[in-house]
């Protein structure tokens, strides 16, 4: 019986996914298979250590898929087995990225990343001037560079000044809400100009560089983290590719250091999505996907534009937008809300130079990786703006009160209002139409 709610509540998730457009740029459909594997015999197995030098019995299997994942996660990306190591076996983003830190640095040592308003992440090491937010800011001395107040992109050069005024021991790029291509030779010249190591973390990117439709950071870096539920279209797990004479610490650090037995299970299905990625009779292709949610990104960013909104950057390079709200005079909070009553599924998110809290942010965030899996494509995209559109110029009516008591209230009821809000339940029944003509069939 108990068991029977739980997947009941798991096929409402299933149905809440096929009825409404997914637009959170890390957000993705992992394919059957995938699934399949996750959900497979694996997680009953303990595998610590490498393969072929496991501390557990029983793992002749195992080791066959882990080595597996790691020869195709090398071909992915096509680099030389030689030149470059890779660890499949960090739990998340975050626990890969410390396991960098782990290996790489001492305590106490300097990290300079980007700034999170900015579009930085949490694991880089965020941190308030007077309070250590993560675990990292705690251990390292964190720095942050920025983008530019007018363009909102990265100045270079004001970062090259930055850091040689901190000297970092490590140079990290990548956020989740940047959305513009990331200069990865600049970045490495100016880690090698102060004698840091360069990180780059691309895990909203890993599927638009494997499928070509961004540009490549292994040239240039010394090291490159990812997800594998993103933009490359696996379960929820991470990657970590190093030069050769850096894995062997990074590998000690996820194990023993970090973590106990690997989610083999999780492993398998890395495997199985890069499997697709390799897979030329896959139609569309990989690559054909990936630049499809370059192009679909883009037509949408054009779409918003020309109606007037603050596009932060002015445009994208990626499977992300960013739009910033203020100019519209209304939160993050509520249209995120409200566009989930109308179908559509974003998130609220901070802007460059927020002048809002961040779960009462200024912006938000839309991306096209999902909704490229689900088929659609250019006409889709100019349509799903429109609704956007049309969703935030109907929001500026709700302002959120900046009084506390006020505020409480108006969240409190917020819910009920647009419930019953006859125009958002307009625009419900025609993306639940457009949902229904691109069924999720993974």
């Amino acid at each position: 019986m108990h068991n029977d709610q739980i997947f009941s509540i798991i096929d409402n998730e299933a149905q809440r996914q096929q009825d409404y457009i997914g637009l959170i740029p890390s957000e993705n459909y992992a394919s059957t298979a995938v699934r399949q594997a996750v959900g497979s015999v694996l997680m009953n197995k303990y595998a610590e250590g490498q393969a072929d030098k496991r501390y557990y019995q029983g793992n002749k299997f195992i080791d066959q898929i882990e080595k597996l994942c790691k020869e195709r996660s090398l071909q992915a990306f096509e680099l030389s087995n030689e030149e470059w190591g890779v660890n499949v076996q960090p739990h998340s983003g975050s626990p890969a990225n410390l396991s960098v830190y782990a290996g790489l640095l001492q305590p106490g040592d300097r990290i300079m990343s980007m700034f999170l308003p900015d579009g930085g992440h949490l694991s880089h090491g965020w941190q308030l001037p007077n309070q250590k937010i993560t675990f990292v800011s705690q251990i390292y001395d964190i720095h942050f560079y920025g983008v530019d107040e007018k363009t909102r992109v990265f100045d270079y050069d004001e970062i090259e000044i930055k850091a040689q005024q901190v000297k970092p021991k490590l140079l990290i790029s990548g956020g989740t809400a940047y959305p513009r291509e990331i200069d990865y030779k600049r970045m490495s010249e100016i880690a090698k100009s102060v004698g840091a190591y360069y990180m780059t973390d691309i895990a909203h990117e890993a599927g638009l560089v494997a499928g070509k439709a961004n540009n490549s950071p292994f040239p240039y870096a010394d090291v490159v983290t990812m997800t594998t539920h993103k933009t490359l279209r696996g379960p929820r797990g991470a990657m970590v590719f190093a030069r050769k004479p850096l894995m062997t610490q990074i590998d000690k650090a996820i194990f023993p250091g970090l973590q106990g037995g690997p989610h083999e299970h999780t492993i398998a299905g890395i495997a199985v999505a890069l499997g697709e990625i390799l897979n030329p009779d896959l139609q569309p292709t990989f690559s054909e996907y990936a630049h499809q949610v370059v192009k679909n990104a883009r037509v949408m960013a054009d779409k918003f534009l020309r109606a007037g909104l603050d596009v932060v950057s002015g445009g994208t390079d990626k499977h992300l937008i960013l739009l910033d709200l203020r100019k519209s005079n209304v939160s993050g909070w509520v249209v995120a809300w409200a566009l989930e009553y109308a179908g559509i599924v974003a998130n609220r998110n901070t802007v460059p130079f927020e002048t809002a809290s961040p779960f009462y942010p200024s912006g938000l965030r839309l991306g096209t990786p999902a909704v490229t899996t689900r088929g659609m494509k250019e006409q889709e995209m100019e349509q799903i703006a429109d609704w956007i559109i049309d969703v935030i110029s109907y929001a500026e009516k709700w302002q959120l009160p900046k009084d506390k008591d006020e505020r409480k209230v108006f969240v409190g009821n917020f819910q009920d209002v647009l419930r019953k809000d006859e125009k958002l339940a307009e625009i419900r029944r025609e993306t639940l139409e457009l949902c229904g003509k691109f069924p999720v069939n993974v």
